[in-house]
């Protein structure tokens, strides 16, 4: 019998997984940094549209692509136990499941007045966001079938196949959006400049440029020939096979969106307070989601590893590398999110020279580093809780400290809290210490909850 793996030798195997997902997860939030230093330097207008429209965006993508997601855990235990053609089967399901989830989530995106009467907005913010979100209701279908791609490479530890393509497209919109924000005039040929809606233009070009790549990588790449993936059409679409995503995919999906919504929510909301006040937030916000491409990167290795060690039978070696997972992202958390918190400033003047958006973003990221640490805990436990297909109490955990704790209290704080709270929880700051606090019940909660599941297994092997 083998000895156990020590720390550094669950690191050794969660790390050739884990860097390609992060560069590829900051190339996507790249993204969104970009938007946000553009737009911050176009107008303040522009960036609140943004901010708004931003959550608006995430928090519809987001709840689907979880049901999208779900194809990881199946396909990563079909392929640890060596079903390669029923994983690429999967695969064709998931890419139905995308197309069909694409319709009603652009719906959405083109008709968003109630979210416009949450964050009561003001006509001209309005107007903006709504062209923002038009374009990119038209990259939502480009953007989930890409998420079936990523989720299939991640199953079958091939995630620098997806990295790859994540890096193209930054490179193509950097360009796209520097022409389509600013504009451009050469000779007879005058591009006007479209500030934030130029932003979701550029970023529906990128993403159907990417699933193209995709599609072209999977039928031409040998790698995937065991998989079945390179015949000429989809495979037909198959009930059981999509139902058995969705019975996954539903909770996961459920589970994200109000993960997303606990935050996306805090936009709308303090976006009753001013431009200014939610021109800080989003710069905040981009901040705290570049903090957290690591743990995301460690938790889709960490995940990925422990599916496929269940597929394989191999549960007591899945135990290990979930737990030794965790305890790798909680200190890369509190390392990464201590150098950031003191050096804010300088941060802060990365982003933008506006003395007012600067004041408005600075109280916000006091909240950061224990916001970072427990927002790792809370992914690692809920992405290695996915690998052992328990997705249905997690959304219950996320539903009472990310709604409850997080978002209602927040609310609470942020309009409500005259009388009975200090002035320094007012505003948007009174929004980020809820959703600090909910963050923590969340990590909590989600590894008691992985403890409990061990104990199960060990005493149902």
């Amino acid at each position: 019998m083998s000895a156990p793996a020590t720390l550094l030798q669950s690191l050794q195997r969660i790390a050739p997984l884990a860097w390609p997902v992060f560069i590829g997860q900051v190339a996507v939030l790249a993204f969104s940094t970009l938007d946000t230093m553009l737009v911050a330097r176009y107008a303040a207008v522009d960036l609140a549209a943004l901010s708004v429209g931003s959550a608006v965006y995430i928090t519809v993508f987001i709840g689907l692509m979880g049901v999208v997601l779900a194809l990881s855990p199946i396909a990563g235990q079909m392929f640890g136990a060596k079903k390669l053609h029923e994983a690429g089967r999967q695969y064709h399901q998931a890419i139905w499941l995308a197309l069909a989830l694409s319709v009603p989530g652009c719906l959405v995106l083109l008709f968003p007045q109630p979210f416009l009467n949450l964050a009561q907005s003001s006509p001209e913010v309005a107007d903006k966001v709504r062209g923002y979100l038009g374009a990119l209701a038209f990259s939502l279908p480009a953007a989930l079938l890409f998420t079936a791609f990523r989720a299939f490479n991640t199953a079958v530890s091939r995630p620098k196949a997806v990295m790859v393509l994540q890096l193209g497209g930054l490179a193509m919109k950097v360009p796209l959006s520097l022409l389509f924000v600013y504009g451009f005039s050469v000779g007879d040929i005058h591009l006007p400049a479209l500030g934030v809606t130029g932003c979701g233009i550029a970023t529906a070009i990128v993403m159907w440029s990417q699933v193209l790549l995709a599609w072209w990588v999977t039928r031409h790449n040998a790698f995937y020939a065991d998989f079945g993936l390179q015949r000429r059409g989809l495979m037909p679409p198959d009930r059981a096979a999509i139902v058995n995503q969705l019975r996954l995919g539903i909770p996961m999906g459920f589970t994200v969106l109000v993960e997303v919504t606990g935050f996306s929510f805090m936009a709308i909301f303090i976006a009753r307070i001013g431009a200014t006040a939610v021109a800080g937030h989003q710069i905040a916000v981009n901040l705290v989601s570049l903090l957290f491409m690591m743990p995301l990167a460690l938790a889709n290795a960490t995940s990925t590893l422990v599916a496929q060690r269940i597929g394989a039978h191999e549960m007591l070696d899945a135990r290990r590398v979930g737990w030794h997972g965790l305890e790798i992202g909680l200190l890369a958390a509190a390392l990464l999110g201590g150098l950031v918190y003191f050096g804010r400033d300088l941060v802060l003047g990365v982003y933008t020279q506006d003395p007012a958006v600067i004041a408005a973003a600075l109280p916000l990221l006091a909240w950061l580093w224990v916001f970072h640490i427990a927002d790792a805990a809370q992914t690692l436990g809920a992405f290695i809780l996915r690998a052992h297909r328990v997705t249905t109490l997690p959304s219950l955990i996320y539903v009472l400290a990310l709604w409850g704790v997080g978002l209602g209290g927040g609310y609470a704080l942020a309009f409500h809290s005259q009388g009975w709270a200090p002035a320094s929880l007012s505003g948007a700051r009174g929004m980020w210490a809820a959703s600090t606090a909910g963050l923590v019940l969340a990590g909590i909660s989600m590894c008691a909850l992985l403890a409990r599941v061990h104990r199960a297994e060990l005493r149902n092997p």
